[in-house]
């Protein structure tokens, strides 16, 4: 029996992948205007981002509990193999949450073919992950060799990014109040990363120009073998600048494959309109 791949929202892949894949996906919760919106099926993106812009607070809550259990259950009664890999615990209390789940169903159905696994990802860093392990399932892999290839993904994925606003990751308890300020008035700009699963800050870039050139410099010290891969960028609802980067990408290292996808609403209500994010793996195969 081919197995199911499980992923939540926070992956920002597109409903034609999910469909072409045949991936199951669990929303995380948008919380807008006092109404909530599940991420990906109820709300755009863009919506998001332009109530951003307009001043309104946006908030997010993770999957509950019952939600992960009648999943698992439901696969679980069928017999059908399921993995779920998890947005980065570092990010969100969803992987946490999952954990428990299984565990409860495992008491119920023990002979479950049914893993949780935490990626340590976000975005379309995640995503990459994420469509990774689903054309594994598609091609007939068992369980563990899955797992193990795409978690080998996962711990390789770099992402590099920068905000329009650092007022938006100061809301989130990303930045100290004083960063934001200043980082507005000196139009700096901030290059992060994601270290073992948290926002890690890089450097501060005066002015937004050369912070596309600088995501360039990172990713030439880090990465390998771009021609062999597909690389990820998403953005805050700022089309013309990732396929800005992308061209500079293709140019520079010879890249044909690039994945280009807009920052969802959840992981967008924390890094806000204006985000570019870029991903690639620093060693794509196993056995290099």
């Amino acid at each position: 029996m081919t197995i199911k791949i499980l992923a939540d929202s926070a992956c920002d892949l597109s409903k034609k992948h999910y469909n072409e894949y045949n991936i199951e996906m669990v929303p995380l919760t948008v919380h807008l205007d006092e109404k909530e919106f599940k991420d990906g099926i109820e709300i755009e993106p863009k919506t998001v981002y332009d109530a951003m812009r307009e001043g309104k607070m946006t908030k997010t809550s993770q999957v509950s509990p019952q939600t992960f259990k009648s999943i698992f259950t439901s696969y679980a009664k069928e017999n059908q193999p399921l993995l779920y890999f998890a947005f980065s615990s570092e990010l969100s209390g969803t992987y946490q949450t999952a954990k428990m789940m299984e565990q409860e169903v495992k008491e119920e159905y023990p002979d479950a073919t049914l893993h949780v696994i935490d990626t340590k990802c976000a975005s379309i860093g995640y995503g990459l992950v994420i469509l990774h392990a689903a054309k594994l399932a598609k091609d007939g892999a068992s369980a563990e060799e899955i797992i193990e290839s795409t978690t080998y993904q996962a711990e390789h994925m770099e992402h590099i990014f920068t905000v329009d606003d650092l007022e938006y990751l100061y809301r989130g308890g990303r930045v100290s109040k004083t960063a934001a300020f200043v980082g507005s008035l000196l139009k700096i700009k901030p290059l992060l990363h994601v270290d073992d699963g948290k926002l890690i800050p890089l450097e501060k870039i005066r002015g937004s120009k050369k912070v596309l050139q600088r995501m360039i410099d990172v990713m030439e010290h880090r990465g390998a073998d771009f021609k062999n891969q597909t690389i990820g960028i998403s953005h805050g609802d700022d089309l013309q600048r990732a396929e800005q980067l992308a061209s500079m990408i293709k140019e520079k290292f010879g890249a044909e494959s690039v994945l280009i996808e807009m920052v969802g609403a959840v992981i967008g209500a924390h890094a806000g309109p204006g985000t570019i994010a870029l991903f690639f793996s620093n060693k794509p195969n196993m056995n290099s």
